[in-house]
């Protein structure tokens, strides 16, 4: 009893020390896990996100304004000299409606009236700083382009507006119409990702400006001292992917620059917002892991306690027939056999293999091959005296050791067990044919050993099955 309770307190040692080790080991591989998987997979999947969305609401503006910009009414009613601004402003009015924008303009390139659904809204000149995106826009080589900018004019909100020329047939620069939409679902989108993903995105220009972002208190990467020494690699154009340290935080940055807006998306995220997570949930798993092992050493001394006769008792037994295992059929058999040679009482062997059993299995699957096998040794135990000793051997094979038996009583014995075997109405239930066994029999003689006798019985059941099966053949 003590060496077992030494036992159980070595197998609890081992369990805490296990229980703490799994759940370092837990924690290690999920903190390179989370940081892969945030490099790898989060930050770039959520960059593609808002390029998709950015996109996805960039086409259809963009189209509106390539048709106006084509539209020979604008064409027309430009080049005969701008009259008529009622008419312009319904234009515009119905193309803001139609196709639910924020804003419609047109800007006349030699006039440099700025038009909206309104009206005339004022004259644009190169004095005015707010009216560099036209000439800047007219010195380019591109047909259209698209910008973010503030219009106070128009609206009090950041707008991202689709620029397109006009040209007429000789190619000669008419002005320049588009649309404008406010963005502020982008700006939803980016107080989404960083309260639900723990995301920073923000946007930026070449010069590093922020031109977006949930946070506009910093108006430059500049100002971050550690992320500024990256600006060569972010302002590069693909995508990318940096890492700073700043206040003992990790930062990683994934950058993609957009074409179509001529700006710098950047995903940031804080390395340690994610590992934090991974630090509860190791602090959790290290106690849950702790409470768990104290529990199972509990149950286990009450069951070292209650039930060490049973322990025994099925350490002796096959777990799936019931029937005495190898070991414990060989040590009896040693027994009976040394009183054999002394008192010369006979001793006879049976050795027993069910036919087919493989097919058996193919056939119907293992579960009724193990219901076949159970109910097969519970034939054998019924059929046999209870001096005898009955054991699985191994797979379908069974031996039983008759005890002061001779041949012919054994063999008398052996053929009811045949009979039962084949004719069982349990067996046939799930075999169609019934199961049959082939059994090889012998009686042991003065010379012999155990390994003599099991090999004789074993021959003449091989035998049996040569035969033609559901036999015995004696040895």
């Amino acid at each position: 009893m003590k060496s077992n309770y030494k036992t159980v307190s070595i197998i609890i040692i081992l369990l805490v020390i296990l229980s703490i080790s799994i759940s370092v080991t837990n924690y290690m591989v999920s903190l390179n896990s989370t940081e892969k998987q945030l490099r790898t997979q989060a930050l770039p999947l959520s960059l593609d996100n808002i390029y998709s969305e950015i996109q996805k609401n960039i086409v259809e503006p963009h189209l509106v304004s390539s048709m106006m910009a084509h539209d020979t009414f604008l064409k027309d009613w430009i080049s005969s000299g701008e009259h008529n601004v009622e008419k312009i402003a319904k234009y515009l009015d119905a193309i803001k409606n139609k196709y639910s924008m924020s804003t419609a303009f047109l800007v006349g390139d030699k006039t440099k009236n700025y038009y909206t659904d309104e009206g005339l809204l004022k004259t644009i000149s190169k004095k005015n700083i707010d009216d560099d995106w036209y000439f800047n826009f007219e010195k380019t080589n591109l047909k259209h382009e698209i910008n973010l900018d503030f219009d106070k004019e128009i609206s009090e909100y950041m707008m991202m507006f689709i620029n397109v020329k006009i040209f007429d047939n000789n190619f000669n620069l008419l002005g320049i119409t588009g649309i404008g939409i406010k963005i502020s679902h982008i700006s939803e989108m980016l107080k989404k990702f960083h309260k639900e993903y723990n995301f920073k995105v923000y946007f930026i220009n070449n010069a590093g400006e922020i031109i977006l972002a949930e946070d506009q208190n910093i108006k430059n990467i500049s100002q971050i001292q550690e992320l500024a020494v990256h600006k060569d690699t972010i302002l590069s154009k693909g995508t990318n992917v940096v890492e700073y340290t700043k206040n003992n935080n990790n930062y990683i940055v994934n950058t993609k620059f957009i074409p179509e807006l001529g700006l710098y998306l950047l995903v940031e995220a804080n390395v340690e917002s994610f590992t934090q997570d991974v630090k509860r949930v190791f602090y959790f798993d290290l106690i849950i892991s702790l409470f768990v092992t104290l529990i199972v050493a509990f149950i286990i001394i009450n069951v070292v306690k209650k039930n060490q006769k049973e322990m025994q008792h099925l350490a002796e037994r096959d777990s799936l027939t019931g029937l005495k295992n190898r070991r414990i059929f060989s040590e009896s058999f040693t027994y009976f056999l040394r009183l054999f040679k002394r008192d010369n009482t006979p001793l006879c062997l049976a050795f027993i293999d069910l036919d087919d059993f493989k097919a058996i299995n193919d056939k119907y699957g293992h579960n009724i091959g193990d219901i076949v096998l159970k109910r097969t040794s519970k034939i054998l135990r019924q059929n046999i005296r209870s001096t005898d000793i009955c054991a699985r051997w191994g797979g379908e094979e069974f031996v039983i050791l008759f005890i002061n038996t001779n041949i012919d009583e054994a063999k008398e014995i052996t053929n009811k067990l045949l009979l039962n075997i084949s004719t069982d109405v349990n067996l046939k239930e799930h075999i169609k044919n019934g199961v049959t066994a082939s059994i090889g029999l012998t009686q042991c003689q003065d010379t012999d050993s155990i390994d003599s006798v099991i090999n004789r019985a074993d021959n003449a059941m091989y035998e049996a099955k040569k035969n033609g099966k559901n036999q015995i053949i004696i040895s």
